[in-house]
């Protein structure tokens, strides 16, 4: 049974709403990267604690992205579920700026990971309920990655961090809390719950989720993500600590080097994820995580222009467009479109508890031990690790597999 789309122009508004929510979901969690340098002294906080804050919520994150999964492919709702998720976490934000100790500050961020760890994956489950085929990687590029940046990792930065110096950090989060509930409104007033028929009907028979995990491309998918997820929080829980207090930038540098990371994947998830449609997913995904070195090692080793750094930060993140890929477009493409929001909790998930977990919190042990270029020398060794096994993905983007079938070559390369 062919699935009915609708209008190509509620298409790009559903993609853009999703993606803003999505932005602003990660405005909130990022706003206590970018507030660390204010937050720490004032608390009192150990670079171990730093880490066990950030591991903290990616725990609640990935248990959560993977039960709300499941539990909205079973039901077939989406919309609700994203709604309520959105004015949780905005309530988190707002507890934030009340800690006054490490462990009020922990329980805030345990919430806050509960609460948003599944809207990502029933976003990707409408995206692919509700867009054309061939624009699925672009599509879930964006939804993933454009609004989450931009506003997670550019603005962020940008505004919180000159509203720390001004009126203190807990203002800053009290401030981060307030567009979701905004988003919140826009999308259950403006955004169709995809009819239950999208998700049951299909010609091809449904995996169950054992046969699923079993395909190798969600299981090297699955350890991409915990490498990934592991550059990606580390770079998030320390990056701002080092290039101020170990590189000795001052703090308004320091926010335009992170905004930088966020204008990068921005633009990537517009680029990379194209890219990815044309050129191929495994390709895209060996490529840009080799790109990632440069990052850690311009923030060790390069000591000209500031302009110079930024674009080495710029180009060294944009293996971050790679993210939507490996995390819901590869997995849906190579067992079933159906199973969107599930494989992309599980895989999101993995990637989480044994990345956004266990790393930030080694990371900080580390750094106790032996300084924060050790956290740097760590997200080099990830990104290299990660190439090495997208060598092993199967290729699934459609139009490259189309190429393929065309000039008689095989198609599982």
């Amino acid at each position: 049974m062919t699935r009915t789309r609708r209008s190509g122009a509620y298409q790009a508004f559903l993609v853009g709403i999703l993606s803003l929510n999505f932005g602003i979901l990660f405005f909130d969690r990022n706003a206590l990267n970018f507030l660390m340098p204010f937050v720490q002294p004032d608390l009192q906080l150990s670079d171990t604690q730093v880490g066990m804050l950030s591991s903290g919520l990616s725990l609640t994150w990935a248990i959560a992205g993977f039960l709300v999964g499941r539990i909205s492919d079973k039901l077939g709702s989406r919309k609700p579920v994203i709604v309520v998720a959105t004015i949780a976490f905005c309530l988190c934000s707002f507890v934030s700026g009340l800690a006054t100790s490490f462990f009020m500050l922990l329980g805030a961020r345990l919430l806050m990971g509960a609460a948003e760890g599944g809207v990502m994956p029933v976003s990707h489950s409408i995206i692919a309920a509700e867009v054309d085929e061939d624009k699925r990687g672009l599509a879930m590029g964006v939804g993933q990655n454009l609004g989450s940046n931009v506003l997670g990792s550019a603005a962020a930065p940008l505004i919180l961090i000159p509203v720390a110096l001004a009126y203190g950090w807990r203002d800053a989060f009290f401030l981060a809390a307030a567009p979701g509930l905004i988003s919140a409104a826009i999308i259950w007033f403006f955004v169709k719950e995809p009819a239950r028929e999208t998700f049951q009907a299909g010609d091809a028979p449904k995996a169950t989720m054992k046969e699923a995990f079993a395909d190798r491309n969600v299981q090297l998918c699955s350890v991409i993500s915990v490498l990934l997820v592991s550059y990606l929080v580390c770079c998030w829980a320390f990056m701002p600590l080092y290039l101020t207090n170990d590189r000795g930038f001052d703090p308004d540098t320091t926010k335009w080097l992170m905004a930088t990371l966020g204008i990068s994947a921005g633009i990537g998830s517009f680029a990379v994820a194209a890219l990815s449609d044309h050129i191929g997913r495994k390709a895209s995904i060996v490529g840009f995580s080799l790109l990632g070195v440069i990052l850690p090692l311009g923030a060790m080793f390069f000591t000209g222009s500031t302009w110079v750094l930024a674009a080495i930060f710029f180009f060294g993140w944009a293996l971050n467009g790679v993210f939507p890929i490996f995390m819901a477009t590869i997995p849906s493409e190579s067992v079933d479109p159906r199973l969107t929001a599930s494989l992309t909790g599980i895989v999101m998930g993995i990637g989480e508890v044994l990345g956004g977990v266990l790393s930030p919190f080694a990371a900080g042990m580390l750094s106790d031990v032996y300084g924060r270029s050790a956290v740097m020398w760590l997200m080099l060794g990830l990104t290299i690790l990660a190439a090495i096994v997208g060598l092993g993905l199967r290729e699934t983007a459609p139009r490259v597999l189309a190429r393929r079938k065309q000039a008689g070559s095989p198609a599982i390369a």
